[in-house]
């Protein structure tokens, strides 16, 4: 048997131009420059941050930040929690108007009865359940200086009020009416 010759065959179409990439020469191939770029300050915080939670000892306190609702359990949390939105403006407004025009109408003037209504900020929750008066407390995972709600969860226990921990504070913002919630809390239910 003879042995068959494997030669490729050349296509004059296809022309071979090499690159030459010596000094003077053809443009540098684009290099992987990710190790030089300056990095935008909250981009270095942030991974900055990551190295050294994992390299040091984090305590509970904090820790616990990092176990917040699963994600079917803080759907329906916040299912329920849409239900007692505080108004917005426009809602008000619509209200006083209307209550306005039974005045003049002359019917007398009824003082509309407050719903029940999520309470929003730390502050406003603090004294909640410190007085005792809050039923259910929702904390974001991710409140930045986490010091500002740090304590909560711990004041909580000692008052025996239930708590939770979700996960993203732009959530709990949009609940009322607000960029950023660090907590909030319901005071009073509907039966």
């Amino acid at each position: 048997m003879q042995a068959l010759d494997c030669q490729t065959e050349v296509n004059p179409l296809f022309e071979k131009r090499p690159k030459n990439f010596g000094i003077g020469q053809d443009i540098q191939p684009k290099r992987d420059l990710t190790r030089f770029v300056k990095w935008p300050r909250y981009i270095r915080l942030q991974r900055q941050r990551s190295i050294l939670y994992k390299r040091l000892k984090v305590p509970p306190a904090i820790n616990q930040f990092t176990q917040a609702l699963d994600r079917q359990t803080a759907t329906q949390l916040f299912k329920l929690a849409h239900k007692y939105r505080p108004e917005t403006k426009q809602e008000k407004k619509q209200r006083l108007l209307a209550r306005a025009e039974q005045k003049a109408a002359g019917k007398g003037d009824t003082p509309t009865k407050r719903p029940p209504v999520l309470r929003a900020g730390v502050n406003t929750v603090t004294s909640l359940v410190e007085s005792k008066k809050a039923q259910l407390v929702i904390i974001a995972h991710d409140v930045d200086p986490i010091e500002l709600v740090v304590f909560l969860p711990a004041l909580c226990r000692k008052m025996g009020v239930p708590y939770c921990i979700v996960k993203g504070k732009a959530r709990l913002g949009r609940l009322v009416h607000r960029k950023t919630c660090t907590s909030v809390a319901f005071t009073q239910t509907n039966p």
